[in-house]
């Protein structure tokens, strides 16, 4: 593997790791605090954590894993179709249309429908409503592309790992 193919799978296993570990935190300690919370602090605490997450680091590792994991598979592919291509490639489809996709079209549109939710204007019967609205399904798809990233990490520790056959 040339130099520049050993950059690119070091920073790709690390920002694959960096945003399993972000879902997957997220999944097992803050939905769990919030889930604790009245109503209104749920939301609140939502709307506040969704927009503190739009910032240039995470912008970086969620983007840019979309990009370096297609090309690690690429450069580390030597024209066989081998198990460490093969893994690689899985890895690259797990993140793209597993957490990338299912972010972009499951998590974002409700997370936009909260964000322009009136908290303070509300009754508590409207507060309920979105509540109930938002939470399930957010929580549905974010189980399943924190499933998705892990998975992807996975994949590529094991393609990593194993002999270049």
């Amino acid at each position: 593997m040339n130099t520049f193919a050993s950059i690119i799978h070091i920073l790709t296993l690390l920002s694959t790791a960096l945003m399993a570990g972000l879902f997957f935190s997220y999944s097992f300690s803050v939905n769990s605090g919030l889930g604790q919370l009245n109503d209104s602090a749920y939301l609140l605490a939502m709307q506040s954590i969704n927009r503190a997450i739009l910032n240039p680091v995470f912008f970086m590792c969620f983007f840019g894993t979309v990009i370096l994991l297609p090309l690690n598979a690429y450069l580390q592919y030597d024209g066989r179709l081998t198990i460490n291509f093969s893994l690689y490639g899985l890895s690259a489809a797990f993140y793209v249309i597993g957490l990338f996709g299912i972010t972009i079209l499951g998590n974002v549109p409700l997370n936009d429908t909260l964000e322009a939710f009136d908290l303070g204007n509300a009754s508590q019967e409207t507060i309920s409503g979105m509540r109930e609205t938002f939470e399930g399904p957010w929580n549905k798809w974010h189980n399943i592309r924190t499933t998705a990233v892990v998975i992807s990490f996975l994949l590529l520790s094991i393609a990593s790992v194993l002999p270049k056959k």
